[in-house]
């Protein structure tokens, strides 16, 4: 399972390295924290003028509280997280230092699933499921980074299909 995810994020990150162009204040990669649901490091990958793909590494679980209720038992704890979009953004100013984006894209999460048929024990959760997303985001003028205030739903496939949870976040990326 670890080699799985390995090879996933190996891949997604070798492919947001072909090189593109950006445009205005915004460049070709950006990298930052987002605070959250996911929270984490996040990475941004610009494509063109309108285009860009997302990826959130970090934890998941946290921010809307660690004991939830998930099939017939529970999450009790903070589990791994990578979360990918691709992007539309569009310049909501003329000077386009505000932007507004939305995308679509999916969830790997892995968590420990306290079951009622373990008693007490656990066992690790691996979850899938697709993810929209949409936000704001600040480019100050003449300056390097960008903070962005985003909001979306999730929706897992498998292990249980139709969960529903909240994403939403927070963040600072720097832009080179």
């Amino acid at each position: 399972m670890r080699k799985s995810l390995l090879v996933v994020t190996l891949l997604l990150l070798g492919w947001l390295m072909t090189v593109n162009t950006a445009s205005a204040q915004y460049n070709n990669w950006s990298i930052g924290a987002r605070i959250g649901e996911p929270s984490g490091v996040n990475v941004r990958k610009y494509f063109g003028n309108n285009h860009a793909f997302d990826l959130n590494i970090g934890t998941y679980g946290g921010l809307y509280g660690t004991n939830r209720s998930y099939r017939s038992g529970d999450y009790k704890s903070v589990g791994l997280t990578i979360q990918g979009h691709f992007l539309w953004h569009t310049a909501l100013t003329k000077s386009e230092s505000i932007r507004a984006y939305y995308g679509f894209g999916g969830q790997i999460n892995n968590r420990k699933y306290y079951p009622p048929r373990l008693n007490g024990d656990y066992e690790n959760a691996l979850s899938l499921g697709g993810s929209g997303i949409g936000g704001l985001e600040f480019f100050p003028a003449g300056k390097p980074y960008s903070i962005f205030l985003e909001t979306g739903l999730y929706v897992e496939l498998l292990q249980a299909p139709f969960f529903l949870g909240l994403n939403s976040g927070i963040g600072a990326r720097y832009n080179f």
